[in-house]
């Protein structure tokens, strides 16, 4: 972990060396420390989940950032086995929740049950409360439960019978849906969706990586306990306060701040004709997304500073969910990756 003006990016080229700070707000000590844990942490990973190199880079990211992740696919991609790694990779407590259009908002977060022989009531807490929490097939749950687990996430805590719960610290939620069955579901609105730090989407594995998959699950290692030594969660609490010492350069900052306004349609150099594809660009949550992703992978880069290939390297995932494209959009199937490629292409790098 370093600084310093003379740093080398692991590909050999020199940085954006002026966007570093003079001194280093990370210590020598604290940046070996996150390395180590770190590549402990990708040491689980490797033994449970075999490719889907985005998922994990995303589920890292966000937890060190300390937010939520959106993922969308068709099922059997491995999301409900990578949120119980990182679960078993930062020794936390991890709950699932299958979503179906009856679940209430008590059966997440939890109740009140009347004890008569004493009289009293007690309270359960639900599952809700647990380090990581998986909510499976999220857009099958009603509106009014959609609501009070994002009200969860974004407060942190819970109100049962007029008493406040914290939630445990860290606290993540991994929700899933399925972009291909649309009957019986309800959509997440768009102000819900910008709540999720990222919004991944999952592609196939590769051939290779397929039979990887079936030569493990022959073997039993896939299933075999873990031989790699996790991290604590006090270890996890430490690298997210590493992220928020992580320096961003003013220059990146209105770097950042110019992509988000080209969203809207204005920015230093206004796409023409972009709001015929494009209703709602991005909030100023989209900044501090990008500004807090960028911030944890330069720590998991080994900086202490964000350069912005930092800020470019997830820009699908932090935007896609952000950008409301109109109706010719829509009609013509235009993805919203290619109008954020557009974005980045416009706006000149600090």
């Amino acid at each position: 972990m370093t600084g310093d003006r003379h740093t080398a990016a692991p590909n050999g080229d020199l940085l954006s060396t002026h966007l570093a700070p003079k001194t280093s707000p990370i210590s020598y000590d604290d940046g070996q420390r996150a390395t180590e844990l770190l590549a402990r942490l990708a040491s689980v990973f490797e033994q449970r989940i075999v490719g889907q190199h985005g998922l994990r880079t995303a589920l890292i990211t966000s937890l060190l950032a300390g937010g939520h992740v959106l993922l969308e696919s068709v099922p059997g991609l491995a999301k409900t086995l990578s949120a119980q790694t990182l679960a078993s990779g930062v020794s936390g407590s991890f709950h699932r929740i299958q979503c179906t259009p009856d679940l209430m908002p008590n059966d997440i977060i939890g109740t009140q049950i009347y004890n008569y022989a004493t009289g009293e009531f007690s309270t359960q807490l639900g599952p809700v409360h647990a380090n990581l929490v998986l909510l499976d097939e999220i857009n099958r749950s009603s509106a009014k439960t959609q609501s009070a687990m994002l009200e969860a996430m974004q407060e942190k805590q819970t109100s049962i019978g007029g008493e406040v719960y914290p939630l445990p610290k860290p606290f993540m939620v991994l929700a899933t849906q399925n972009p291909i069955e649309e009957e019986g579901t309800y959509v997440l609105p768009e102000a819900q969706m910008d709540r999720f730090l990222m919004k991944e989407v999952l592609t196939y594995p590769g051939p290779e990586d397929e039979v990887d998959i079936l030569q493990r699950m022959s073997s039993g290692s896939l299933t075999a306990p873990l031989t790699a030594e996790p991290i604590s969660l006090e270890d996890t609490v430490f690298l997210q306060k590493l992220v928020d010492k992580v320096y961003v350069d003013t220059a990146i900052k209105q770097y950042i701040v110019a992509i988000i306004n080209t969203t809207r349609g204005g920015g230093p150099r206004p796409l023409p004709g972009f709001n015929q594809h494009v209703r709602v660009g991005a909030s100023p949550r989209g900044s501090i997304a990008l500004m807090r992703v960028a911030q944890a992978l330069a720590l998991q880069n080994g900086r202490a500073y964000v350069v912005p290939d930092d800020v470019k390297q997830l820009r699908h995932a932090v935007l896609r969910h952000r950008i409301v494209r109109t109706y010719d959009a829509l009609a013509n199937n235009v993805p919203p990756e290619s109008l954020i490629d557009a974005v980045f292409a416009a706006v000149p790098s600090p």
